[in-house]
């Protein structure tokens, strides 16, 4: 128990902070080296850890990824980012668009890819109209996470909240949509409360942007087989299914090289993945005794109020997909599981707005921003964080109670 003990707060500790230092070990590594620990010491067997991996979570995501990267190599990021420059000539209108556009496109494309592509271009835009990087960079990642809330595809911790709670694409998003629209909103006016001096001038700004380099017939091929997906999403196939196969013929019918493809695949994120599920499935087993299911029971979790609260404080420890794995055993147990999930995803995607650390969207975003030599700190990012949270949260558990 307490060799199971060490291993599960030293890989969240790693999952939680990025990186240990004097060391070559990242999240992905982490997750690998903590599953793989978890069956040296005994914690499961090699059988049981084959079986803790959620394969469905692996393959959506997998999909998901490969239509992603087939959208963006066909131009289409640049082509939004570019319409968005050309056209949102003023600087709310600006960020109203980067919100709107990153919400939609996060709710249906895994908001962690819309982020990878979308942060460079609309860094671009914003330097290139001379206005201040920071507020809209802030922006698109809550908008990310707001929008992501809306559906099953809109990020990994909907995606393995599907695998066990079985609910529709369509009644989650029936559910949770409402939410995602008012959290948009919600991270605007923030933004614009809070950097008042960049969102005052209603002067038009004339820039000249670098046209978007766009390939038809691949942007149409890949727009189909998104569309497409989205459709059956909608008319209840599996979406792992869709997904994967939407990818796959993608794969056989395009012109893109394979290699080329492939490289814009996050195989990194498919690896922690796999192993938070053997981790998080060690903990459980080692851990998770009767006494402490008990203790956990007390918590009351089926009150949305506690549940969301719950699921917020481990989201910002150790970022919302693990909270998620953590929590999804105690859910599938109260009396209402269905609300309980709704209210699980809702809380733990929309507190991943509070700092940096909270969702991988957050540091995607901040990594990029670093690698263009702008500079977004934890604190300043965390005074956006606090109303932005509290206020989508809030509404999150009034709207699902």
């Amino acid at each position: 128990m307490i060799f199971t003990l060490a291993v599960f707060v030293a890989t969240y500790g790693v999952i939680a902070v990025g990186r240990v230092p004097g060391l070559r070990l990242d999240r992905a590594s982490a997750a690998l080296l903590g599953a793989a620990l978890m069956v040296a010491g005994g914690s499961l067997s090699l059988e049981a850890a084959y079986q803790a991996i959620d394969l469905n979570t692996i393959v959506l995501l997998l999909g998901m990824m490969i239509l992603v990267a087939n959208l963006r190599l066909a131009g289409f990021f640049e082509a939004c980012t570019d319409y968005a420059g050309r056209h949102a000539r003023r600087p709310l209108l600006l960020l109203v668009t980067v919100v709107l556009v990153t919400g939609v496109l996060s709710a249906f494309l895994v908001n962690d890819t819309v982020c990878l592509m979308m942060a460079p271009l609309v860094a671009e835009i914003a330097l290139a109209m001379k206005r201040r990087v920071e507020p809209y960079l802030i922006a698109l990642a809550m908008a990310s996470n707001a929008g992501s809330v809306a559906t099953i595809t809109g990020n990994p911790q909907n995606m393995v909240i599907d695998s066990v709670s079985h609910l529709s694409y369509v009644s989650f998003a029936k559910a949770l949509s409402p939410i995602a629209l008012v959290s948009l909103g919600i991270v605007a006016v923030v933004v614009v409360l809070l950097y008042r001096s960049e969102f005052a001038t209603a002067a038009r700004l004339d820039v000249q942007l670098p046209k978007a380099q766009v390939k038809p017939y691949a942007l149409a091929k890949s727009l189909a087989a998104t569309l497409g997906a989205i459709i059956f999403f909608f008319l209840g196939v599996p979406p792992a299914e869709v997904a994967i196969v939407a990818g796959s013929v993608l794969l056989v019918s395009g012109r893109v090289k394979p290699a080329q493809l492939w490289s814009e695949i996050d195989w990194p994120l498919l690896v922690m993945f796999a192993g938070l599920f053997i981790v998080v499935r060690g903990f459980e087993v080692a851990i998770f005794t009767p006494a402490h299911l008990a203790a956990m029971a007390q918590l009351d979790l089926a009150q949305p109020k506690v549940l969301a609260a719950v699921s917020a404080l481990l989201a910002n420890l150790v970022s919302n997909v693990p909270a998620v794995l953590l929590l999804k055993s105690f859910v599938q147990g109260v009396a209402d599981p269905r609300r309980a999930f709704l209210v699980l995803a809702m809380a733990s995607t929309l507190a991943g707005n509070l700092t940096i650390t909270g969702s991988v969207a957050n540091l995607i975003v901040v990594e990029r921003a670093r690698q263009a030599g702008i500079q977004i700190s934890f604190w300043r990012y965390l005074l956006v964080g606090i109303p932005v949270t509290a206020l989508s949260v809030a509404f999150g558990v009034w709207w699902l109670g």
